[in-house]
């Protein structure tokens, strides 16, 4: 009894060892030829997620901003230094739909000619209304807010309104105008 148990131990133990030279052998080229065709794949799924994130994101606008209720307000300044523009907030039918408070850069990119989107959204059709209200510094240094209304009608499809600020001497009372974009 005791001399089968040695036997089998030792052709065990032989097994184990054969296959143990012999293993790394097999798999020498496999980690090479794994890597390959690893960063391979890599690359393909990162070109997929790409695509499916460009798609998602057109489909999320498409979602989020229909395009025949999409509004979309732009701010410019007429008068660039005239006003020194410290915030501006925006209410659409009395609800608040924008509040920004500017940055020295982002008043010199106003200043320069830049233009701001500061609101874009959905809006049933019909009449609506638009309120702005705006805090600056002039160029005679008071400091001044001022309220502005407008009331217009939404049609089917985009509508896009550019909010001018303008304030000229010697008063440089700030003055708001809406035009609409085609």
């Amino acid at each position: 009894m005791f001399g089968i148990q040695q036997a089998q131990k030792r052709r065990i133990h032989e097994r184990r060892t054969f296959i143990g030279w012999l293993f790394p052998l097999l798999l020498l080229p496999a980690p090479v030829m794994a890597a390959a065709s690893l960063d391979e794949e890599i690359e393909e799924l990162s070109a997929e997620v790409a695509g499916h994130s460009a798609s998602v994101f057109a489909l999320e606008q498409k979602l989020l901003h229909p395009a025949n209720t999409r509004l979309a307000v732009f701010l410019t300044l007429q008068s660039r230094d005239a006003l020194d523009l410290d915030s501006v907030e925006l209410f659409v039918n009395g609800q608040p739909v924008a509040s920004h408070l500017y940055t020295e850069r982002e008043r010199a990119s106003l200043e320069r000619g830049g233009v701001q989107q500061l609101f874009t959204g959905n809006l049933r059709n019909g009449d609506h209304e638009l309120k702005t209200v705006i805090t600056a510094r002039s160029a005679n240094d008071d400091f001044v807010r001022r309220e502005s209304v407008h009331r217009f009608q939404k049609r089917p499809g985009t509508l896009r309104l550019q909010m001018s600020l303008e304030a000229r001497a010697p008063d440089y009372e700030p003055r708001v105008s809406f035009v609409e974009w085609k």
